[in-house]
């Protein structure tokens, strides 16, 4: 694995967990806590992921979880909306290939702005998104997924040869922490995780990202514990 850009180190991207929240898992009266223990956990990068609510809710929740993750230093980025992430100071977006382009969330979010992009299994979407400044390329599903069931299957070689863009190679997809090693292996910079974190209490979820971090600590060679607790 190569060295990450120097743009994604400046934006606060490391390898390491990407903790994705959800309603179901997370309601809203243990959103934070949950977030906070995947923080406490070695969480790297967070994210915003909810369809449903109304969007003063959205807001309030989005805005509190930019604070504790302002907080945790670690950067939050917003599902699919460009502009609650502006409106709650969130760090970035990521983008689906049917959501805003790359380039209206950039101009919108400015230069300094994380923005990720879902590249599903194809190079050709990966190219794509890099020309239009995207910070990290997203590939999966890799495993079988509870909560996008229904998205095609990535073989994990697909890493590797993203590799070749210079920008961090997140895998998602039923991820777990008994099948995330194969992933960093094949050259995953950050691994998005939603079921496998979060489908527990509290202490569960803590543990869990315990367990994520010392994953890339023992198989990442860019991971360092200089940004970490000692885990």
């Amino acid at each position: 694995m190569g060295e990450l850009s120097a743009s994604a180190t400046s934006k606060g991207l490391r390898p390491g967990l990407y903790a994705i929240t959800d309603s179901h898992l997370l309601p809203a009266d243990r959103l934070l806590a949950g977030v906070e223990a995947a923080l406490s956990g070695g969480a790297v990068l967070v994210q915003y992921r909810e369809k449903s609510a109304p969007q003063p809710e959205r807001l309030r929740q989005a805005t509190a979880l930019a604070a504790l993750c302002r907080n945790a230093r670690v950067p939050l980025i917003i599902n699919d909306d460009p502009e609650l992430a502006r409106r709650c100071g969130a760090a970035g977006v990521h983008l689906g290939q049917t959501d805003s382009s790359l380039a209206t969330a950039r101009q919108l979010l400015g230069e300094h702005a994380i923005i990720g992009a879902t590249c599903h299994a194809d190079l050709a979407l990966a190219m794509s998104a890099d020309r239009d400044s995207a910070d990290y390329l997203a590939f999966g599903r890799f495993f079988h997924s509870n909560t996008k069931p229904d998205a095609p299957a990535a073989d994990t070689s697909v890493l590797a040869r993203a590799r070749q863009y210079g920008k961090p190679v997140t895998a998602i997809g039923g991820i777990t922490t008994d099948n995330g090693e194969v992933l960093i292996r094949a050259g995953a910079d950050l691994l998005a995780v939603v079921g496998g974190l979060f489908d527990g209490d509290l202490a569960t979820i803590e543990e869990r990202a315990r367990r994520f971090t010392r994953l890339f600590a023992a198989h990442h060679p860019l991971f360092s514990f200089s940004d970490h607790q000692e885990f």
